[in-house]
This record gives C-alpha cells, structure tokens and sequence, in this order.
C-alpha cells in the first residue's frame, strides 16, 4: 500500500494562541481546536498522561494542515529556541507567498524574526526563513515573474 497523502506536519507549541495568530497571519484557516487525551493518546506518544491542545490549521487551497499542539501534561521539554537550520531533526515548514516582503512585515507584529534575509536565488524565488512563536522556523518563498 503507498501513502495516500500527507495528512498534516505537526508543531509543538509553548502558546497556542499565539502560535494560531501567527498561522493565521500567514493566511491559514483554523479548521478547529481541541483537547487531546487519554490510553489512545498516551499510546501514540510513548507518554503518560498525555494533555495537550491542539489546533488544526489548513491552507487556502485545503490541501495541507499543520497541527498546533500545547501539552499540559507531561511538562514541556525546552530546547534552545534559536537553533540554526542545521540541527539533526529540525528543519522548517516552507509557504509559497505573493509578496514575501509584505509577509514578512504582517509577520513581524507576530513575533517573527528573519533569520538572515531575503535571498534571491536566480530568477526563480525570492526566500526567507523566520523565526515564529516559540523558534519555529518558517520559510517563505515567492515566485518570481521570470
């Protein structure tokens, strides 16, 4: 059997109102929030006594969501928040935009923080990558004209 579909990139969260806010700046669409817990969430996990809550956000085009978790139990594990883009296992979730500039300044009101600047690559995109709530990396890509 192949996979049918990327269903969703999941994000924990320090603040989830402010991690919505920020998605939603962006130009996602929070689908719902919710309360996840429970023997069916402890066992996905690996954890005990999982609470979290979550929102569901969705893209305007409706074919990709990512997940916004904030655990109440088990505590948070915090990391460094500035990591550089080359740490094992963390990477960035990438947004085609129509104006990066814009973006990144609606952005900015949200906490975000370019973590070099905007680049030019060829003709093609102009990219970015920012820092959101929490040290979430964003990336952000416009498309050029040619």
């Amino acid at each position: 059997m192949a996979v049918q579909r990327m269903d969703n990139v999941g994000i924990v969260v320090e603040d989830l109102d402010a991690a919505v806010a920020f998605f939603e700046e962006l130009g996602l669409e929070t689908q719902g929030r919710g309360e996840v817990r429970g023997g069916f969430a402890d066992r996905c996990t690996g954890l005990d006594g999982v609470h979290c809550e979550i929102a569901m956000m969705r893209t305007p085009d409706g074919h990709s969501r990512l997940e916004l978790a904030a655990y109440r139990s088990p505590a948070l594990i915090d990391a460094p928040r500035d990591r550089p883009h080359n740490v094992l296992g963390t990477h960035r979730v990438m947004f085609a935009v129509d104006d990066i500039e814009d973006t990144v300044a609606r952005l900015r009101a949200h906490g975000g923080e370019l973590v070099g600047g905007i680049a030019r690559f060829e003709d093609s995109y102009l990219l970015c990558y920012l820092r959101g709530p929490g040290g979430i990396i964003v990336g952000l890509a416009e498309e050029l004209g040619g």
